[in-house]
């Protein structure tokens, strides 16, 4: 029998057929286009199920379960999300409505906790007793494993680090605050950081770097820019990994887990990014005098995590 895990992102879907040792045989996508309704996505989600069991060579009666990772609040009792800000979702039925659609057995946990017990079963953070998982993707999404078990709180919409505030008063975020990490922290913030400096320095090489259109940034923008030398890229790095450490800084401090895994597209900068985030938690976090220290490294299943997860969250 296999799983299949599905990440339901603000940006794309992703569905995968997961075997008993979290191997991925076959995977689909398709863009969320998170302006649709629910219902839309929904019947996207189970297209893509049924399109990568048909891939991996299995029909959906040998389908176990299917665990889908959501951005938001996801009641993992009764199957309902909630809310979910970036995908516009309040009190959506996604679990009745997919078992509807599969007639399988289908389970739902927030995005960012099924990408941290990916990383926990087969990733970064494998052996580990506890891990936190940090994904910069279109906001900033966390999940906390201790124990082997993710933790959701009372309401199941425990670790949302990326709606604590880092700056009082600061820009708007999507979920109704103003100065959340995620606005700052995440990939998207960054874009935004990124596409400023340019605006306000035309000579910059990150303008050469978009072919001279802001449409063309990406979160490797001012990267790209600063390992070539334009100071503009390296200010917009500097100042976004000054963000990144705030935020992972508290997290240390809170929780003291074993092991923190950055995860998203931000991560692939590996070292250039890490180096100086470590500096900076060093310095400034709570625990500096203890001889046991958390590990902050890159998570090493990237966009794999959230699948691997979601499909053993009816684990």
């Amino acid at each position: 029998m296999v799983k299949i895990g599905v990440d339901l992102g603000g940006t794309n879907i992703v569905a995968g057929v997961v075997n008993e040792n979290y191997e991925i045989l076959a995977k689909t996508r398709r863009k969320t286009r998170a302006e649709r309704s629910a219902e839309e996505i929904m019947q996207d989600m189970a297209q893509l199920c049924r399109e990568a069991a048909k891939q991996a060579g299995v029909s959906m009666s040998e389908v176990e379960s299917v665990g889908i990772g959501c951005p938001g609040t996801c009641n993992t009792q009764t199957g309902i999300v909630e809310y979910a800000n970036n995908l516009h979702f309040e009190n959506v039925p996604v679990v009745a409505r997919m078992n509807e659609l599969l007639n399988v057995p289908v389970y739902i946990g927030n995005d960012a906790n099924a990408a941290a017990l990916g990383e926990a079963l087969a990733g970064a953070a494998k052996g580990a007793n506890s891990c936190v998982c940090v994904t910069l993707g279109t906001g900033v999404g966390g999940g906390v494993v201790i124990d082997g078990k993710i933790y959701e709180g009372c309401n199941y919409a425990g670790a949302e680090l990326g709606h604590t505030v880092i700056q009082m008063n600061g820009e708007p975020c999507t979920c109704g605050r103003n100065g959340c990490w995620e606005t700052y922290a995440s990939a998207t913030a960054l874009v935004r950081q990124t596409k400023r400096a340019m605006e306000t320095h035309p000579r910059s090489l990150m303008w050469k770097l978009a072919d001279g259109n802001l449409e063309n940034v990406n979160g490797l923008t001012a990267f790209e820019a600063m390992r070539a030398g334009d100071t503009v890229g390296a200010a917009v790095v500097d100042q976004y990994i000054e963000y990144l450490a705030c935020g992972v800084i508290d997290v240390v401090n809170i929780f003291q887990p074993d092991i923190i895994c950055i995860g998203g597209g931000v991560s692939r900068e590996g070292d250039t990014l890490l180096v100086p985030l470590r500096e900076k938690v060093t310095l400034e976090r709570y625990s500096k005098f203890c001889k046991r220290q958390t590990e902050i490294v890159a998570a090493v299943l990237g966009n794999d995590a959230g699948i691997i997860g979601a499909a053993y969250l009816g684990k």
